[in-house]
């Protein structure tokens, strides 16, 4: 007797295939999970990705393990996790240059920034601040300006990178003081603030992080903060709107994304492992030591980083497209 071969439903089929995978993305994480920092060790993405990522680890019962990928700005590591598999496993802490600046700055951006990721969570907000050599002779903004001016040909200033949010802010600093300077891009923070030190570059728009220990030690010559109020962390040193530069604001922001397509629920996990993270008094008190503001409760939501993307993006174009700069 002939038994009859029934196709099987795709209900059945749906079942079998998604079944498997909704259980691996419940179970999230089961074995290590590796932050990108898509620049060089020792510049303020990475030291902020390692205050957070030992917490997380913690929170999430699983290591979080940092891999810099430092190149093009910031552009070669977040290009990396947009590629990845979406199983959480790859997730991305980037911000401002490499998320917004780089979309206004290349004809065909190697990614979409919001389109190709899954957004997880805004927390911090960092100011950026004016660094000379310590042997530059000025102790202020307005001398600062006087000096560029006369000694534009000179001098060079140091990026973490073309397109990064350092670059970009001295750009519209030597916009706004009517001085053209040779721009010299780093692999990321860590090496340009090396070059600083050594007095190879005369100024850099450092965020206020990895600013503050080389001030502290006056290894470097704070001149302004960048933001529109001072730093708590340095309560006397003035900004650059105190000092003559009237509306001059620039700051940036740090965020994690994982690939397009993550599963919610772990989307949903990691946004909840970054909450109680920056709510835990210590890590915390750390963030808030060396000058990182945490973003609001409302503003930490995966929704709000989608549509500040956007905004900032929108936000970006316009200056950038002004000033005629562009990395292709």
């Amino acid at each position: 007797m002939l038994t009859k071969l029934v196709a099987p439903s795709l209900a059945s089929v749906l079942v079998l295939v998604v079944g498997p995978l909704s259980a691996s993305a419940q179970d999230w994480p089961t074995r290590p999970v590796t932050m990108v920092v898509p620049f060089a060790a020792g510049g303020t993405t990475d030291v902020l990705g390692r205050i957070m990522a030992l917490r997380m680890g913690e929170i999430l019962a699983q290591p979080v393990a940092i891999e810099n990928v430092g190149g093009a700005g910031g552009m070669t590591g977040s290009l990396r996790v947009a590629r990845a598999e979406p199983d959480g496993y790859q997730f991305l802490f980037s911000g401002l240059g490499a998320m917004v600046l780089s979309q206004a700055l290349q004809k065909k951006p190697a990614f979409n920034a919001a389109t190709d990721f899954a957004p997880v969570t805004l927390f911090a907000e960092v100011p950026l601040v004016l660094i000379t050599r310590k042997d530059l002779p000025v102790s202020n903004l307005q001398e600062f300006i006087t000096y560029a001016r006369a000694n534009q040909t000179k001098m060079n200033f140091g990026s973490a990178g073309v397109g990064s949010g350092p670059h970009i802010g001295c750009v519209l600093l030597n916009t706004a003081i009517r001085a053209h300077i040779a721009h010299v891009p780093y692999r990321g923070s860590g090496p340009a603030m090396q070059d600083l030190i050594a007095g190879r570059i005369d100024y850099y728009c450092d965020v206020l992080p990895t600013a503050l220990s080389q001030m502290e030690s006056k290894t470097v010559k704070g001149i302004a903060i960048l933001s529109r109020n001072r730093a708590t962390v340095v309560p006397d040193l003035p900004t650059a709107q105190e000092q003559g530069l009237t509306d001059f604001e620039v700051h940036t922001w740090f965020a994690f994304f994982l690939p397009r397509g993550t599963p919610d629920v772990i989307v949903s996990r990691l946004h909840r492992a970054t909450v109680e993270a920056t709510n835990t008094p210590s890590v915390r008190e750390r963030l808030q030591g060396i000058g990182v503001t945490v973003v609001s409760p409302e503003r930490m939501t995966p929704e709000y980083l989608g549509e500040f993307v956007r905004s900032e993006t929108e936000k970006w174009a316009n200056p950038i497209k002004a000033l005629g700069l562009s990395t292709d």
